[in-house]
């Protein structure tokens, strides 16, 4: 098995195309064509990961969190990051990061938070706007059903619960012929003459290639007319941070050091207690400081998250609880989580868990 096969089942977990826009995500380091001895999954790559990578005879590193964020125009070996990237590449290692995008991911970061803390109804708590896409096309009547087969075969309509292809029609639910459709030109510069039809489908933006592909690939037009918009629609699936529920309610105090032991952090930074239950409970894997209104929004007990400023705390303003785990402790069972999924997906080499602690930050 090549690496691009292993890293397109992990961008099937975690489409690429929903990470952030100032992210670093994907191949960083390596050949896609290059044959997979083993694949070692942590947190972050430093240069413990790779000599462990080495140990076990893995050539490929999934990595959460990108060993090359900001851009780098020297080799020099003068930092961690320069260092672990000429390692890497001596040694034949290629290196591949998910963050934001498995961040952004239904059954992501935040849901494995959620799972350890036992949270029921579960749902997105910043869906995601922009990433869905309606394609509207014109095909002969005679080639709209398997022109919209293939198109469904590509991933069109499978957002939401909601009716995602609709070809043109009078509220009867059939396919209707444009009566004064214009001639269009064909495969081999004929006028064609016959009636079409209109189609809608709508899909995720992460489908685009295939949906396009789908569309090129049966169709008998040469020139095939078709128009792209992206729809204003939050996408529920996709999205930054969950909230949920605790089947029972907890006091305030107790939940946090329930919070402690969960995450086996070593300090809980909280804002002030508000006596009373904690019910409602949002997450965010990560720093999280940006969702607090959303938190506060949705009606959470309490926020969880990392990386909170000092006066970052005065903005649970007495309407919940904000609560500072650590950076590193909130998203460290991320990594379970991938080799969970590959280990179902790959059986012919090893997918071996790291066993380094990456936590840069030390409690006393």
């Amino acid at each position: 098995m090549q690496i691009k096969e292993v890293t397109q089942h992990l961008e099937a977990m975690a489409p690429l195309a929903y990470a952030e826009d100032f992210d670093n995500v994907g191949l960083l380091v390596g050949n896609p064509e290059t044959i997979v001895t083993g694949v070692l999954v942590t947190l972050d790559t430093l240069e413990t990961i790779v000599d462990e990578a080495i140990e076990n005879n893995c050539n490929l590193i999934v990595s959460f969190h990108p060993i090359v964020f900001k851009g780098i125009k020297k080799f020099n070996g003068n930092n961690y990051v320069e260092r672990v990237v000429i390692k890497a590449i001596k040694n034949d290692i290629a290196i591949f990061s998910m963050h934001t995008a498995l961040d952004n991911a239904l059954y992501g970061v935040n849901d494995m938070m959620c799972e350890q803390l036992g949270l029921i109804n579960r749902k997105i708590l910043i869906p995601q706007s922009g990433n869905i896409k309606k394609l509207m096309t014109f095909a002969p009547i005679a080639e709209a059903e398997t022109l919209r087969t293939k198109l469904f075969e590509a991933g069109a309509g499978s957002i939401g619960n909601y009716d995602n292809c609709s070809f043109s029609s009078e509220g009867t639910g059939t396919f209707r012929a444009l009566e004064n459709a214009n001639p269009s030109i064909g495969e081999t510069g004929k006028i064609h003459h016959e009636k079409e039809i209109q189609i809608q489908v709508t899909y995720p933006k992460h489908c685009e290639s295939k949906i396009l592909k789908a569309l090129f690939e049966n169709h008998s037009y040469e020139e095939v007319a078709y128009e792209i918009t992206t729809l204003e629609n939050k996408n529920q699936n996709i999205g930054m941070g969950m909230i949920g529920e605790l089947p029972e309610a907890y006091d305030e105090l107790e939940f946090l050091k329930h919070i402690k032991k969960v995450f086996k952090t070593g300090c809980v930074k909280h804002s002030a207690l508000g006596n009373k239950p904690i019910k409602k409970v949002a997450v965010l894997g990560g720093s999280g400081s940006f969702a607090i209104t959303n938190a506060q929004r949705a009606g959470a007990d309490i926020f969880i998250t990392s990386d909170l400023k000092y006066h970052q705390f005065y903005e649970a303003e007495g309407k919940l609880i904000l609560a500072d785990i650590g950076h590193y402790e909130s998203e460290q069972y991320t990594k379970n989580l991938i080799v969970s999924y590959l280990r179902k997906k790959i059986s012919n080499f090893a997918i071996i868990l790291s066993d380094k602690n990456t936590n840069p930050i030390q409690y006393i």
